[in-house]
């Protein structure tokens, strides 16, 4: 656990049950296939050659003129016509298994905790909201050199943090701030890095955990 001058502050013990499990790379790109799914709007829609308007009167005489048999300028072959078998609305999400989901979710979590690239700040000693003290902040724990950035950044922590929220929500794309119960495996495999506050590690491990709790006096893992 670092402070947010960048020292340690103490060992933190993840409990291997959620930062410790062989990830399961199959049910993670499942998970993440039907969490992408479920963003699609599905408002695509086409017209088919009964929704074109016009197109009543057949374009020519059935026998006799030498030429392919016509009986709508609004058929699908017909510039301006319907379109065949074209996309229509509908709801492209999936139903996924609460289990799978929590095992998804470990998995990653488990991922970037085998990569040590997971960080518990203390405290984030924030008294205003200034992105100069979140780019500072960043620095001191590694995660943002001077004028360049080491990667995507997952910040895990409660709205109750206001001052830190609304610095760390202006440093652009590179920086995520989800709330602990937002926490899912798509943001997590897409950031590079974890933070979480201590009180959001907490309610974490006691989301996916079985009661565990955060041992400030445990080895690193």
């Amino acid at each position: 656990m670092k402070t947010a001058t960048g020292a340690d502050s103490g060992p933190v013990e993840l409990p291997d049950d959620i930062f410790g499990i062989e990830p399961n790379v199959a049910v993670m790109h499942q998970v993440v296939t039907a969490q992408l799914a479920a963003k699609r709007a599905g408002t695509h829609s086409t017209k088919t050659r009964s929704e074109v308007r016009g197109g009543g009167a057949k374009p020519w005489r059935q026998k006799g003129t030498g030429r392919a048999r016509q009986g709508s300028i609004r058929a699908p072959q017909w510039r301006g016509g319907g379109v065949a078998h074209g996309p229509k609305p509908r709801d492209y999400s999936q139903r996924t298994p609460k289990k799978m989901v929590r095992l998804a979710l470990r998995s990653a979590l488990s991922d970037r905790a085998q990569e040590q690239k997971i960080v518990v700040v203390d405290d984030w000693a924030i008294g205003a909201p200034k992105t100069k003290d979140a780019v500072k902040l960043l620095q001191a724990i590694g995660l943002r050199t001077q004028g360049e950035r080491e990667g995507r950044v997952l910040v895990v922590l409660f709205r109750s943090d206001e001052n830190a929220w609304k610095s760390l929500r202006n440093l652009g794309d590179r920086v995520q701030i989800v709330l602990p119960e937002e926490l899912n495996t798509y943001d997590v495999l897409l950031n590079d890095w974890l933070v979480f506050s201590k009180p959001a590690l907490e309610t974490t491990i006691a989301r996916l955990g079985n009661g565990a709790t955060v041992n400030a006096g445990a080895d690193d893992e």
